[in-house]
This record gives structure tokens, sequence and C-alpha cells, in this order.
């Protein structure tokens, strides 16, 4: 399958990918080459992509470029037209927990404007306003830290702390994969409303075929090593959605859609 080809339209760029390449051995085999990805920003709706591919294609290391944890081995990483550097703030939502289980929910949410020398009330009143967001109020003086926090606590506390630094870009990275259905389901849900409220534009990473379908409203599929998206998928159905729509034939014919297309990927591996 060949590379999609980006055409990049009126809208101003919040994140671009150009001509990435990945090696760990000095270019003699290739991760990822060859790799491109344009984001455009859209204002007052904010957009939310989806990663699908499968285990070892380079999802989790594309969000680390993006986030500027990780440097590609060629390529151009561009957040609102500037390279990635140590001054640009993304942040990332991973699978494991991430809070710092020494402190509390209230001071991990608040953390980045800690960093930022935000004064403490000035802080913990914006943190609040998350904690209350995000569906933990009553929780902001437990410790961050399992058992004392659920794992979808755990998480939401990750996602308020993610959006107070940064609500334009959310980076997420299978953050409901260790969540059981139940808790999934609910944290979905929690997620649609906070993108509903913030218009962030969020890159999100699944293997669940219709948790992309749900949440996302532009699927990009990547192929395995040498990377590269080889397929673009536009989610048409309602912006707002809630569990109903799962029930929705044209639903069911995007996760069938999307199914099919996954399964030819792999065959291509």
């Amino acid at each position: 399958m060949s590379a999609v080809q980006f055409e990049d339209t009126h809208l101003d760029n919040i994140i671009e990918l150009k001509n990435i390449g990945q090696s760990y051995d000095g270019g003699q085999t290739w991760i990822i080459k060859n790799y491109n990805l344009l984001i455009e920003d859209k204002p007052n709706q904010g957009q939310f992509i989806v990663l699908l591919g499968m285990s070892g294609s380079g999802k989790s290391t594309i969000l680390r470029y993006i986030s500027g944890l990780q440097k590609p081995t060629e390529g151009d990483v561009l957040i609102k037209g500037k390279p990635v550097d140590s001054n640009t703030h993304i942040s990332m939502v991973f699978q494991q927990y991430s809070s710092l289980p020494w402190m509390t929910v209230l001071d991990n949410v608040g953390l980045s404007l800690r960093y930022q020398g935000v004064p403490k009330k000035e802080r913990d009143e914006r943190a609040m306003e998350l904690i209350k967001w995000v569906g933990l109020e009553g929780q902001e003086k437990k410790y961050a830290m399992y058992p004392t926090l659920s794992g979808g606590q755990l998480q939401r506390v990750a996602i308020a702390r993610s959006l107070l630094a940064n609500p334009e870009i959310l980076l997420m990275d299978e953050p409901f994969g260790a969540l059981d259905i139940k808790t999934r389901i609910q944290m979905q849900e929690l997620l649609q409303g906070l993108w509903e409220k913030f218009q962030s534009t969020v890159i999100f990473v699944t293997h669940d075929i219709s948790e992309a379908v749900y949440l996302g409203d532009d699927i990009y599929i990547m192929s395995y090593s040498p990377s590269q998206i080889v397929e673009h998928i536009k989610v048409d159905l309602p912006l707002k959605r809630d569990r109903e729509i799962k029930r929705d034939p044209h639903f069911v014919q995007l996760v069938h859609h999307v199914e099919d297309v996954m399964i030819h990927v792999s065959n291509k591996k």
C-alpha cells in the first residue's frame, strides 16, 4: 500500500511531520521511513485524531516525536510551524499510571504550573477547576497512588494534569488499555465531554477499533516497518456522540471497514 498524500489547505498547520525516518543502526534498517503527517488547526472545534496500526508500527514513537521526548533520525517535526525543542510544552497521557504517588491529586494536577512559578493559591484554584471537570472533586487531598485511587481515577488525574499544562494539544498513548470494560466506557464518555469543552487537538493511540471509531473524527492507519501512513479514514459521524451511536448501522459499518483495512495492512507485513 502506498503512503497517504496530504494536501495543505488554507488552514494553519498545528502539527506537521515531514519526511520522518528512524533508524537505530546507522541507516542499515529503517523502522520508520518517509513518514508524513499533516494536522491542520480547526478553530472553535478542535479535532480527535486516532493512530491505528499493528504492534511495532511506531505509533508511540510518533507521539514521542510530537511531544519532544524523542528526535527522529531524519526529517522535521513542527508545531505551529516551529521545530519542536525544549521550549515546546506538550503533555502525554500514558497507559501506565504516571502520577507522582508521594503527591496529592491537587498537587499532581497543578504540577506544570508549579514548574512555571505560578503561586500556590492560583495554581490550586486552576487545578481544582480541572479536578471538578474530570469528576474527582472530593479526592483532591488523597495521594495519587493505587489502590488509594482506582486505575480510572489515576487516568483522570493524568488527563487533568495534561489539560492544565496544555489544553491545545493532548497526546494519549493507549490511556485506557489497562482499564476494565466498565471504566473504559466511562473514560471514553469523559474524554468526549472534555474534548467538546476544551476544543483541543487530541492525538490518540489505541488498538481498539470500536474505540477508534467512537472517539475519532480522523483515523490514520500505519503500515509495519518501515512505517508510513497508508490509509486515512474520515469518521463521518456527528461530532457529539454517546454510547447509543455504537448501535447505529453506520457506526457498525465503519468499524467493519476499519477492520478490513487493518487486516489488509497486516497481510502486507
